[in-house]
């Protein structure tokens, strides 16, 4: 009499689990952001493209020998600042040396959180190491925020999904 009772009810319990997600892989979508055009000055912008209220500047660079590898030659030292940032947990662009062409040459991740100063506004400096800095004309920031990238689908299926930033600018990329 128990086996029957139970039996009858397993149909209704699958249909609850399929329509909440729990185990129904067709509600995961995963979606890249557009990547945005880069500047020396950019708005920093969400996945979804809305601005933060952070502003990212390349406020000065220029090729010299990195300090703790003088014997590896020059390299792009350039300083940056975030106005408007959190100072524990605020955004994070990417950072391109380029060519006049505005051809990648070379390109790396900066923090907020990595920054320090007053009132939000919160300055850093890093350094870029490019196979021809002869080449480099300038350096500019991706106004896309990297610094959280949920799970994709394939990771989490129930959590996952959703729209994701951009991929990161490598070498060779016309920004």
């Amino acid at each position: 009499m128990l086996r029957p009772r139970l039996l009858a009810g397993a149909p209704s319990a699958l249909v609850v689990l399929a329509l909440s997600g729990c185990s129904s892989p067709w509600g995961c979508a995963d979606t890249t952001a557009e990547r945005g055009a880069a500047g020396v000055r950019v708005q920093v912008v969400d996945t979804s493209g809305r601005p933060l209220g952070v502003t990212a500047e390349v406020v000065g660079w220029r090729l010299e020998p990195h300090p703790q590898v003088p014997s590896e030659g020059d390299r792009v030292h350039f300083r940056y600042r975030f106005d408007g940032a959190d100072e524990s947990s605020g955004p994070a662009v990417d950072a391109c040396a380029v060519d006049k062409e505005r051809v990648a040459l070379g390109c790396q991740r900066v923090h907020a959180s990595e920054a320090f100063g007053p009132d939000g506004d919160l300055t850093g400096d890093d350094w870029l190491d490019v196979e021809h800095p002869e080449r480099v004309a300038g350096v500019l920031l991706i106004p896309n925020d990297q610094s959280y990238d949920r799970r994709t689908c394939e990771q989490d299926v129930k959590d996952g999904g959703g729209q994701h930033p951009p991929e990161p600018a490598v070498m060779g990329d016309r920004l």
